[in-house]
């Protein structure tokens, strides 16, 4: 197989995409032939930085290549460890195209507001020599596993939410209820279904000591900064969603601790908790893909591992994503998005009446029911994420891979590992046996967040 002139190996094809061009393998071949040294460093909050060393071509023939490789490598890692000023050393030529891109008329532009809106400050782009790149600062943070005294936990998913009462590290209740915060655009409808849902696990213990809670988005202190959840809120109004958590939590008690977590880091944490390792990757299949990841020690890095976003797949017939306008990212591959798209390309007709927990539901029913189209659409996502894993694996040591969310759920879940292992096992044998790739029992699967939240606070 051949991509912008380099050649690389794919044995086994997602059934229904066999356009698919994961980035983590064409990466690989990409860089066996690079000999041109060039870094990147990217700065975010409290004066971290994260530095990647690479390699380029820096010929006239493969400058296309180039671009398209460090472009995709700037995005991937504007959506794992963020930053609002991104060097790049060692090559200003690609340094001026990515300033051209990361502007509000750019083909980044998307990504440009993103970092706005998130730090509050425009992305910076900067062309530096090679031995002017900044030096890196990383810091660890601990994350929750606090399970004394009584506690609610809540996930707000993009299609249901949960909510978990949790006294002394036992989930005593917990409950699934739909919702549709991405088509609402009052803040108000939101805060109404958190404390409906908050105010129900209260009821079922004696008192609430602490709330934690697991959403999508990325986060300074409790106030969500960027979220899909509140896609239709205009920005005039973003006050009210940044203080939604926090007022949500006054309505059962104001003195009670509250701290709010990305999705991701939730499920990573899920994963640890229920494993009692380190490295661990989660990965959440929901309305979106979540991600978060902890290390050796199960801290959180301080990324904000929105891989949602990130690119897995360079095909340029690749599926867009609405919400960010790029092609071939995260979301359309790890969430019921993935379902639903692979479902009519396997001859599923899914009734265009139902919502889109509804539509994955619809082809979950077939999947039961051992329907063949419905099994090579869960083999095909198996696929997509045998690949993606090679993908992360470049930026994130795995041991251990925990996948979570409703997509995960029955004979799905069971095929989409199958696959996944089975890949790894024939291609990448060596990451095979160093990243187990899991899944938790069937309860911790779907509402394994929301009792990972209950931990997040410590009690005064």
């Amino acid at each position: 197989m051949q991509y912008l002139g380099i050649e690389y190996q794919m044995k086994h094809a997602p059934k229904l995409d066999q356009g698919f061009i994961p980035f983590g393998v064409w990466r690989e071949a990409y860089l066996k032939g690079a000999t041109q040294p060039v870094a990147i460093a990217l700065e975010r909050d409290k004066g971290r930085v994260s530095v990647h060393h690479t390699k380029i071509y820096g010929t006239a023939e493969m400058a296309e290549a180039d671009y398209r490789y460090l472009e995709r490598y700037v995005k991937f890692l504007l959506w794992s460890t963020g930053g609002f000023r991104v060097s790049i050393c060692g090559c200003s030529e690609l340094a001026k195209r990515l300033q051209q891109a990361y502007t509000p008329e750019g083909e980044r532009a998307f990504d440009f507001t993103f970092v706005n809106q998130l730090y509050e400050r425009d992305l910076e782009i900067l062309d530096l020599p090679l031995d002017a790149c900044p030096e890196a600062n990383e810091v660890a943070e601990s994350i929750g596993g606090y399970m004394d005294g009584c506690r609610i936990g809540f996930d707000a998913g993009g299609s249901d939410r949960k909510v978990s009462a949790v006294i002394d590290g036992e989930c005593v209740y917990s409950e699934e209820v739909i919702w549709f915060p991405k088509l609402n655009d009052d803040p108000d409808y939101h805060f109404g279904h958190i404390v409906e849902a908050m105010k129900t696990a209260a009821s079922k213990m004696p008192r609430v000591d602490a709330i934690g809670v697991s959403s999508a988005g990325t986060f300074i202190g409790n106030a969500p900064m960027v979220a899909s959840l509140f896609i239709k809120v205009p920005r005039s109004n973003w006050d009210k969603v940044k203080t939604i958590y926090d007022r949500a939590a006054a309505e059962i008690d104001p003195n009670v601790p509250i701290l709010v977590a990305n999705d991701g880091d939730v499920s990573a944490l899920a994963g640890a908790m229920g494993l009692g390792k380190g490295n661990l990757m989660g990965i959440a299949m929901g309305t979106s893909e979540a991600v978060g990841y902890v290390d050796e020690d199960q801290n959180v890095l301080g990324w904000i591992n929105e891989l949602a976003f990130a690119p897995v797949d360079l095909q340029a017939t690749a599926m867009q994503d609405e919400w960010s306008t790029d092609y071939g990212v995260g979301c359309k591959y790890f969430s019921q998005d993935a379902v639903i798209k692979l479902a009519p390309w396997a001859g599923i007709e899914i009734p265009e009446e139902l919502s889109l927990a509804e539509k994955l539901k619809f082809v979950q029913k077939l999947m039961e029911a051992d329907d063949e189209r419905a099994i090579a659409v869960f083999e095909t996502i198996g696929a997509y994420l045998a690949y993606t894993t090679v993908l992360y694996s470049q930026f994130y040591n795995i041991e251990y891979m925990m996948l979570l969310g409703r997509v995960m759920s029955g004979k799905g879940g069971d095929t989409i590992l199958r696959v996944c292992n089975e890949i790894l096992e024939d291609e990448y044998p060596e990451l095979y046996k160093k990243c187990l790739v899991t899944l938790p029992d069937e309860k911790m699967r779907r509402v394994g967040q929301s009792v990972a939240a209950a931990s997040l606070p410590k009690v005064k």
